[in-house]
């Protein structure tokens, strides 16, 4: 194994931690600027469907994923609200995200779902947290 080979591999959880950072604070950011109005964006009304829920669950995945607590379960949740969004509401304006202004939510959905099969790398909160215990099996049973 080559030098570089070996340098990049050893930096690939750091790389991941990197790529789940900025992806939750950009999910965030889109959260908090739908319901809160800030960063350029306008305010949703409280309880509208699908629009203010679909920014509650930006900015607490977002919020989750970027601290690298609870990454897998965050990442499966945000992934399946952005292809709802993709399929719902972009989709019937046109087949390619080009044309139905959907290239946010296919990105999204497909970053998330390769965080739910990766997990958060290095430089996660998870990884502060005491680790579960197995029970060992039972001989017999």
């Amino acid at each position: 194994m080559s030098s570089l080979t070996a340098r990049t591999e050893s930096a690939q959880p750091y790389a991941l931690a990197l790529f789940r950072i900025v992806t939750g604070l950009l999910f965030a950011c889109h959260g908090a600027s739908a319901l809160f109005g800030v960063l350029g964006g306008t305010k949703t009304d409280a309880g509208t469907w699908p629009g203010w829920y679909a920014a509650v669950i930006q900015l607490v995945c977002g919020v989750l994923v970027l601290s690298g607590l609870l990454t897998r379960p965050a990442a499966l949740i945000a992934s399946g609200s952005m292809a709802y969004a993709y399929f719902d509401v972009h989709q019937s304006n046109a087949l390619w995200p080009i044309q139905n202004g959907g290239e946010a939510s296919a990105m999204f959905c497909w970053a998330f779902l390769l965080l739910v099969f990766t997990g958060p790398g290095a430089l996660a909160l998870s990884r502060l947290l005491p680790a579960r215990r197995r029970e060992p099996a039972l001989a017999g049973a």
